[in-house]
């Protein structure tokens, strides 16, 4: 790993020239005078060439290992679909570079695991964009776990779920190229941030319901529009984790649901001694019949698409802060492997 005294600038590629890449990784890579952004890839080099000029003179690809070999940089950012995570970050970290690949790590367990594996042996950061444990509300809580503040937390409900939230833009609602509908890509996000808040608990066993009902019957939403014949992911999951410790927690995502809210992102933590909820972040219990709000965050943090991306150049420079890591990536990649599983067969998944 690059050491603190790193020389400087540090050259810093990009995989995939998406909206994620535009709006998170390029941009906040420009606000930092020590990288440099010297090359975009995508297999569309109009959409490539669109992102380079936005940013500066990067140069621009369509072959990302040719990109890598010529361009050697020292960060990569794997912003492309979720089917090419995979093989994406294991050019990246073969040829080199540190990597920060947005969520999810990959499409299956045995990928991630690898990706792990990879980054271990070459010496190299890797990284994920789950950036919601960045939230200051997220740290908040952690602490307030760590402190012993909510007591032993036996029930944890994490929700993500939208009313009419089908995207209706890229590959969202193809499971090849997705590998799953909103769990993997909405549920995932309020998963990483509830197992991150309770410390990484060992698992148990996992089982799921899932469900599709609407998106293959209507064609638009609060999204856009999409071919309900070729909607091949879910509309949405219930699951419930159990830890090796006999606390529960239980997981409601969704693309399309008929619930009264437009929709929710938030995680609730019941403890013995105190309760919380992350986004705004805020603990509560009763005293003596009198409920007490023992500490409160006036508004959600908006911050933590930046947060996350700058906890993971800090840590390849060398400073010792917390990222997403490859290990953590893996857990929850076998997470959500489990839950689509039982899902898929109706039976309980033991790890």
């Amino acid at each position: 790993m690059k050491s603190a005294m790193t020389s400087f600038p540090l050259r810093v590629a990009i995989i995939g020239a998406g909206q994620v890449a535009d709006k998170v990784h390029a941009s906040y890579y420009c606000t930092r005078e020590e990288l440099e952004l010297v090359a975009v890839c995508d297999s569309h080099l109009s959409q490539a060439q669109a992102l380079a000029e936005k940013y500066g003179q990067a140069q621009v690809w369509d072959d990302p290992q040719l990109m890598l070999q010529t361009v050697k940089p020292d960060i990569v950012s794997v912003c492309s679909p979720n089917r090419f995570h995979y093989e994406h970050t294991l050019l990246a970290l073969k040829a080199g570079c540190h990597v920060m690949c947005e969520k999810p790590p990959a499409m299956t367990p045995e990928q991630a695991q690898e990706m792990r594996d990879t980054a271990r042996r070459m010496g190299k950061v890797l990284a994920y964009d789950f950036h919601h444990r960045f939230a200051l509300d997220t740290q908040l809580l952690r602490e307030q776990v760590t402190a012993g503040v909510l007591g032993e937390i036996y029930v944890t409900n994490a929700r993500a779920l939208r009313r009419c939230g089908v995207p209706g833009w890229g590959v969202f609602t193809n499971k090849a190229l997705q590998g799953g509908g909103p769990l993997i890509d909405l549920g995932v996000h309020m998963l990483d941030a509830a197992m991150y808040v309770l410390g990484f608990p060992l698992v148990k066993r996992v089982w799921a319901h899932s469900f599709q009902r609407i998106g293959t019957r209507k064609n638009c939403g609060q999204f856009g529009e999409w071919d309900p014949s070729r909607y091949t992911v879910e509309d949405a999951l219930f699951g419930t984790i159990e830890f090796h410790n006999g606390s529960i927690l239980r997981l409601e995502t969704s693309f399309a649901l008929n619930i009264p809210e437009q929709s929710i992102m938030n995680v609730n933590f019941c403890g013995d001694k105190a309760g919380a909820t992350l986004f705004p972040a805020q603990v509560y219990t009763d005293r003596n019949g009198e409920l007490e709000i023992c500490c409160a965050r006036e508004q959600a943090d908006d911050h933590r698409h930046f947060r996350s991306m700058e906890a993971f150049v800090n840590h390849v420079q060398g400073v010792p802060v917390t990222i997403a890591d490859a290990e953590q990536g893996f857990v929850i990649q076998q997470l959500v492997a489990a839950l689509y599983q039982s899902a898929e067969t109706g039976m309980c998944v033991e790890l």
